[in-house]
Order: structure tokens, then sequence, then C-alpha cells
């Protein structure tokens, strides 16, 4: 059986198999041995350069200003190490606003893999917009650590319930991310705005467009939305349900990545909507959520 055997000799990579009746080495630079799998430069036509012979002086010690360099390394080691550098993945950023686990305070939970310190940049820049948080935890599970904020409003210190605030809390604590952590711009939908690099790939909105709306109980029914995200989403869902009179008691918001998926509870002169209001409702979003970013209002 052939044995892959590897050294470092001036610079390069010596790579090669030795076995019963072949000894066949190749030189390739670190630069390409870093690309490549160690099993594909063992390989006869992926020896790049030049063939050299086999012979134990190719092994021994270099010595350069008193410096002596080890004559064979793990040179798998050092490839694995480069691939798994190249595999590294941004995880999926995640903003979860909570308005029904706690009823004195905005729950708001954040997760980036397990990138996130105590965020008190996030909890300054919320006290900046007129906010107060007063709760804070950190938890991890797995690899994955989460912080979680109650918040309040500093001039009432009631939970928030204005849509503006919401979105307001939303954008800033992306804004946040783009800002300390600037590889999150790839994996969110703000990052093509105010990002340093904008996603790899779009979502196509009318793919991605999911609209339901049912009745819960006689008081109030459940409209779900999930889209991909962009700046001011929250505030022209709002909006298009304060056009047709709905009126919003709760909503859950919900930013994964580049896609936002929010939950309202809603009602209708102080009941849940009946079936062809829904469909009004659902149809009304549908239009405006895929319409074309640049278009106007016309009257």
């Amino acid at each position: 059986m052939a044995t892959v055997a590897a050294t470092v000799n001036a610079g390069k990579i010596i790579v090669g198999q030795v076995g019963s009746n072949r000894r066949e080495w190749g030189v390739v630079s670190c630069a390409r041995a870093s690309r490549l799998p160690i099993s594909t430069l063992a390989e006869e036509n992926e020896l790049a350069f030049h063939r050299v012979p086999f012979t134990p002086a190719a092994f021994q010690p270099q010595r350069r200003r008193g410096v002596s360099v080890p004559a064979t390394i793990a040179v798998a080691s050092i490839i694995q190490d480069e691939s798994e550098k190249e595999k590294v993945t941004v995880p999926m950023p995640v903003v979860h606003i909570d308005q029904e686990s706690d009823p004195e305070a905005t729950v708001v939970e954040i997760s980036f893999g397990d990138r996130l310190g105590a965020l008190l940049d996030t909890m300054k820049a919320l006290k900046n917009i007129g906010l107060n948080v007063v709760r804070a935890k950190v938890t991890t599970e797995g690899t994955l650590g989460k912080n979680r904020f109650h918040i309040t409003r500093h001039d009432n210190g009631c939970k928030v319930e204005d849509p503006e605030v919401l979105e307001s809390i939303r954008l800033t604590i992306l804004n946040n991310l783009l800002k300390y952590h600037p590889e999150s711009s790839e994996q969110l939908a703000l990052g093509a705005f105010f990002g340093s690099t904008p996603p790899k790939d779009s979502l196509d909105v009318d793919v991605a467009t999911h609209i339901h709306c049912h009745k819960v109980n006689d008081k109030q029914s459940l409209l779900v939305v999930e889209t991909a995200d962009r700046p001011g989403l929250l505030l022209e869902i709002i909006k298009v349900m304060s056009d047709i009179s709905i009126s919003v008691e709760s909503a859950e918001i919900d930013t994964e990545g580049l896609v936002a998926k929010d939950k309202f509870f809603v009602s209708y002169g102080g009941g849940a909507l009946s079936k062809s209001l829904e469909q009004v409702l659902v149809n009304c979003l549908r239009y405006y959520i895929r319409r074309p970013l640049t278009e106007e209002d016309s009257y």
C-alpha cells in the first residue's frame, strides 16, 4: 500500500507516494497545497511544477540563520486547517421581538451563533432611542448564544406598543450587528443598504411571501406574514391594516437572516375578522409587499 508523505523544503511542500514499486515526488507551493486535499496532491497528474528524485537530502532539516526547521511536518493538518477556514460559514442573525411572554415589557431576543457578547453597545443604542433595558440575560444552547432583553419605554415605564418604535428597535439592533459584526452583512437584507458586503443570494419576493389570516377567538384573528425582509417593512404592514380600519392588538416580530416572519393579533370593530375581511387583508398585503420598492403611491 502506498503511503502519503510530505515535508517542507525551501518554502515549498514536497508531496508524494512511496510504495513497493513507486517512489515519485512532486514539489507544490504552500499556497497551492492549502487549496487542495492531500489525496489530490498525491495523485501523479496533480503534482505541480516538476518531478524530483526521492533522496534523503530532501528530507533533512534546513538551517537558516541558526534556526532549525523540522524536516517532516503534518502537511495534512496544515491543509485541513486551511480547508476549515474556507468552510467557516457566517451564522444566521436572528432578532425576535415578543409582545406576549411578559405583560409589562417588550422582550427582544438576539442570536448570532457564538459571536455575541453582553451587547452593551446594543443596550446603549436602545437607551439612545428612549428605551430602558430593565432586565437582560445571556443563555447558551450548544454553540448558539442568545441575548434576551426586557425593554420598556423610558417616558412611562410601559412596554412598547407603538409600531414605529418596534421597527426602531429592530433596525437599531440590526444596525449594531452590521457595525460590530460586519460579517453579518452577507446574511441580512439590510446588508444591501447599510452593510459592507451585500447578501450573496437575494430572495424572490413572490416566492418568499406567504400570508395567512384566521380567527383564533371571537375577539381576535391571527395574521401571519413571511416575506423577504427590507427596511420599513413592519410599518408598511401596519399602514395597510390601518387603511382598512383593522386594529393591531399585539405583534411578534422575527428577523431571521434575509426573511421577516411576523405575527399579528388583529381585530375589526372589537371582534375577529370575517372571512371576507380576512381575504381583503391578505390581498392588500400581498399587493403592497410584492410591488416594486420604487413604486410610489398615486392618487
